[in-house]
């Protein structure tokens, strides 16, 4: 194996800079559990999980040795032209976890085909044009799903992205409810507003094929929504005969403390956009609803060479069975719990620390200017930047990049859980102090 030269090796200019510039591009060589190591040789512990797609750690030794044994008997489909063991048994695992009637699937290799899928099979089935979608909501890159996308505009900057077929209203923010007002109430009520002034002035509900949203916002800044809001949502789509996506992608899989949010929530879409931790860091996604209404989805209407790849499905089988038998939909729930508290201790020690928020462990942590309480992303770099000097590795996520994700696996411990936040709290600690002192903003 060649060895790379990491000190040289943006110089030489090989990877396109929108994919290779992210934080912290930092040099890897190995992966471990909860752990990377570094070409620094030292260990860095990871509460990315891959931006939410090793739910069960990295390299778990049943799910390598699962993808080992079918790399020895087969590595591609493509699915239709042949038929395939792993495929159908993990199209049976899911059956098994997601909320009735979701039980027919599309197998794709990433999220934003997974949403593709989604709102190719809803405008399909109904004959209606238009898609909702809500401010702040990321569902993929790809012209059709960056339609969609509002959580940052540069996404959309110098493309048409089909606009004109879409409509976006407000997502429920906990944090903006008036005073004395209750969460589920003021809300469930805003959100019949919003779809009423909608329909009442830009586009008649018989017209709209799907409501499409992320039942918990990603990377608008990990904002959970009031249970009500998504009930009232449903509610509105049953009343227009208007199908309801839930992108799925960065919530399922137990990182919400339940297999999938929907079951969190008790709210059940018509169609379902799955991906990121299905496979425990291989590539596969998947559109799923029911048979009912997959059946009116025409025979080679949607089609995918890649999509549902043996070796990736048997990683899907192997992930279902590992976080079923180590119990890490659990444990999501209550370190999540755990982790929440902690956070906000630490959120009434931290005056840069604006407002934390989560569910199962998917852990937002807004990070603002000590003396102003504005958003801060430069802040948060620099937050980010102590972190990984100290060891650990968080993420970014927000409309202005003010947001920690805090994302470990579902395999992590409380003592490793302790260990991250309270390098976390040292560094805000350091930060808070360089501004204090006019050495930083």
């Amino acid at each position: 194996m060649v060895m790379i030269d990491w000190k040289t090796v943006n110089e030489e200019g090989l990877l396109a800079p929108t994919m290779a510039k992210d934080f912290p591009n930092l040099p890897v060589v190995k992966s471990e559990g909860y752990f990377y190591i570094g070409a620094d040789g030292k260990k860095y512990l990871d509460f990315t999980s891959g931006i939410a797609t090793e739910n069960t750690g990295h390299r778990h030794p049943k799910i390598m040795a699962a993808i080992k044994e079918q790399v020895d008997r087969l590595v591609h489909g493509p699915i239709g032209i042949i038929n395939y063991e792993s495929i159908l048994l993990l199209a049976k695992k899911l059956k098994a976890i997601l909320p009735e009637p979701l039980d027919c699937f599309f197998f794709g290799n990433s999220g934003a085909e997974a949403i593709e899928g989604a709102v190719k099979l809803a405008r399909h089935v109904t004959k209606r044009p238009y898609v909702i979608s809500f401010i702040g909501g990321f569902h993929g890159r790809t012209m059709g799903a960056l339609s969609l996308t509002t959580s940052k505009s540069k996404y959309r900057r110098n493309l048409p992205v089909g606009a004109h077929l879409t409509y976006q209203l407000p997502y429920a923010q906990i944090s903006e409810t008036p005073d004395g007002f209750d969460h589920d109430e003021y809300w469930s009520q805003q959100v019949e507003k919003d779809f009423r002034r909608l329909f009442n002035h830009l586009v008649s509900p018989d017209e709209v094929a799907a409501v499409l949203l992320e039942p918990v916002l990603g990377e608008g800044g990990y904002v959970v929504p009031p249970k009500a809001w998504l009930q009232k949502i449903r509610e509105i789509c049953d009343r227009h005969g208007i199908l309801l996506i839930f992108d799925e992608v960065q919530t399922g899989f137990g990182r919400t403390g339940d297999w999938f949010a929907a079951n969190r929530f008790q709210v059940t879409p018509d169609i379902m956009a799955i991906a990121k931790g299905i496979a425990s860091g291989l590539p596969l996604s998947a559109t799923v609803a029911s048979r009912e209404l997959m059946e009116k989805w025409d025979i080679g209407s949607h089609s995918t060479t890649f999509g549902g790849n043996p070796v990736a499905c048997a990683a899907g089988c192997a992930t279902i069975d590992v976080l079923k038998e180590e119990g890490l939909v659990e444990n999501a729930r209550v370190l999540g719990d755990y982790a929440l508290k902690k956070l906000m201790e630490l959120k009434e020690k931290h005056p840069a620390i604006g407002d934390v928020r989560g569910i199962g462990l998917m852990l937002g942590i807004k990070i603002v200017h000590p003396e102003t309480g504005e958003p801060n992303g430069k802040g948060l770099m620099n937050i980010l930047n102590k972190c990984l000097q100290k060891g650990v590795i968080f993420y970014l996520s927000g409309n202005q990049g003010e947001v920690i994700r805090m994302i470990p696996p579902l395999t992590i411990d409380k003592k490793h859980l302790d260990l991250g936040i309270s390098l976390l709290d040292e560094a805000v600690t350091e930060y808070e102090l360089e501004v204090s002192m006019g050495v930083c903003k």
